[in-house]
């Protein structure tokens, strides 16, 4: 069964950083895209960056770009999501997905993982 879990979520403070992790079961996370989204108590579910499994090109929300870095280890069979001077406005549950492209619509991917709590609170 493909399975994906997430990890590294936590506290920090406004202006802070954390790591997140994503890493599969069930199937080689190699040969997908990662997609990272995230959603807030009462909003959707956004899109907050991609790479791609074909030349590890990479896209950003507006909102995080400058200060959000995805990245994959192949190694490792890993996908990571930096996340730089953190913003309150960024605490949400974070989401790691794979599919064969970085798909706009979140309906198109169909591979989710779990979710991770990310609160950013002095």
């Amino acid at each position: 069964q493909a399975q994906l879990v997430e990890s590294g979520g936590g506290l920090v403070q406004p202006g802070g950083a954390l790591r997140l992790s994503c890493a599969a079961s069930g199937f080689d996370l190699n040969y997908y895209a990662v997609g990272w989204f995230r959603q807030a108590p009462g909003k959707e579910r956004e899109v907050v960056a991609c790479i791609s499994e074909s030349d590890d090109s990479t896209t950003y929300a507006d909102s995080v770009k400058g200060r959000f870095t995805v990245s994959r280890d192949n190694a490792k069979h890993t996908a990571y999501l930096q996340m730089n001077s953190l913003k309150p406005e960024d605490t949400a549950v974070y989401y790691c997905a794979a599919e064969f492209e970085c798909y706009s619509e979140l309906a198109d991917w169909d591979t989710w993982g779990q979710g991770t709590q990310v609160t950013v609170s002095s």
